[in-house]
């Protein structure tokens, strides 16, 4: 799975956010608020990934257990699936 083109990730003051730029600013309006292992999420999912190389990842940058990790990383994809953010390939989806 990868993210969808047409989204930016930007830092404003102690807030990180995602603003839709061309198309996919006219399909969604507004911007998307993360959090620090969310934004890491979204800068890792630039890249092709799957769900285990992110829980990998996530427990490598963050104090957090396999567990803790898979949980965050299955409700943060399902979020980006709802909203047709995600990219997904025959061995990821």
């Amino acid at each position: 799975m990868k993210l969808k083109e047409g989204f930016l990730l930007r830092t404003l003051g102690d807030s990180v956010v995602v603003v839709p730029v061309g198309q996919a600013a006219i399909d969604m309006r507004g911007m998307i608020t993360l959090n620090g292992s969310g934004a890491f999420l979204w800068q890792a999912l630039q890249e092709e990934q799957t769900e285990e190389t992110l829980v990998q990842s996530l427990t490598q940058a963050y104090d957090v257990d396999e567990e803790t990790a898979a949980a965050d990383v299955r409700r943060f994809t399902a979020l980006l699936r709802q909203h047709d953010l995600l990219c997904e390939t025959e061995e990821t989806a």
